[in-house]
């Protein structure tokens, strides 16, 4: 409901409150998006510019214009920039990482998980998540709340788990070995965040398909046995 306003009292109030039946508050209100979703388009908006631009260097007018939306439907939804982007930030990196436990389960075996997961790792999609992945890390060296940061910890150890298990898969259905699951999946995590650097820095330069090699190479010799190419 609008606000009240001065001449919204008194005599006034009453004049209209007997007209009441003519407004067309209802009309507004059935075509108005709820909170809900004109906060989730507002916040899908922001994805690509944090992307493209960085998370410092986008502003409430930025995600107003990509929103197709007036600053002050921004501020009406949000605290601040920052509440907008961090929930953007999250977004896309909870819906990368469910693509990939998704493509991960229908594999038909822990091996052929670990394929499925590098190739995924690595393609000329996935830039811009690798580009919002370090903006999310670094953002969280700095956010003000507290969540955010447990947030940043919940992700990484699900990462963490996830190669873990495919990799223990592997061994249990007798494709791989290894004697150290922990350490294979640290290494992994770590040498992936690497590779991924290195692709979007381009110092030196690093294709899609070379990333994969290394990966796959690192697999290789981690786990025995190979998991093909």
């Amino acid at each position: 409901m609008a606000p009240h306003h001065p001449e919204d009292v008194g005599m006034k109030a009453e004049k209209k409150a007997e007209k009441s039946p003519r407004r067309a508050v209802a009309a507004a209100d059935r075509t108005r998006q709820p909170t809900e979703v004109r906060r989730r388009l507002i916040v899908e908006a922001a994805v690509p510019l944090i992307a493209e631009r960085g998370y410092a260097s986008v502003g409430v007018r930025d995600v107003a214009a990509a929103a197709g939306v007036s600053v002050g439907t921004v501020t009406y939804h949000f605290g601040s920039v920052q509440e907008i982007l961090s929930e953007a930030m999250v977004l896309q990196i909870e819906r990368y990482y469910t693509g990939l436990s998704e493509a991960a389960d229908r594999a038909t075996s822990g091996a052929e998980g670990l394929r499925l997961l590098v190739d995924a790792l690595f393609t000329e999609d996935t830039d811009r998540h690798w580009r919002m992945w370090f903006e999310y890390w670094n953002v969280g060296e700095h956010h003000p709340d507290p969540a955010f940061a447990r947030g940043q910890d919940r992700r990484y150890e699900s990462w963490h788990r996830q190669i873990r298990t495919l990799a223990e898969r592997a061994i249990a259905e007798g494709d791989l070995t290894s004697a150290d699951l922990d350490g294979f999946t640290v290494r992994f995590a770590a040498l992936a965040d690497g590779l991924a650097l290195q692709r979007l820095r381009q110092t030196p330069p690093l294709t899609v398909e070379d990333a994969r090699r290394h990966l796959r190479h690192f697999i290789e010799t981690e786990l025995g046995r190979g998991t093909g190419s």
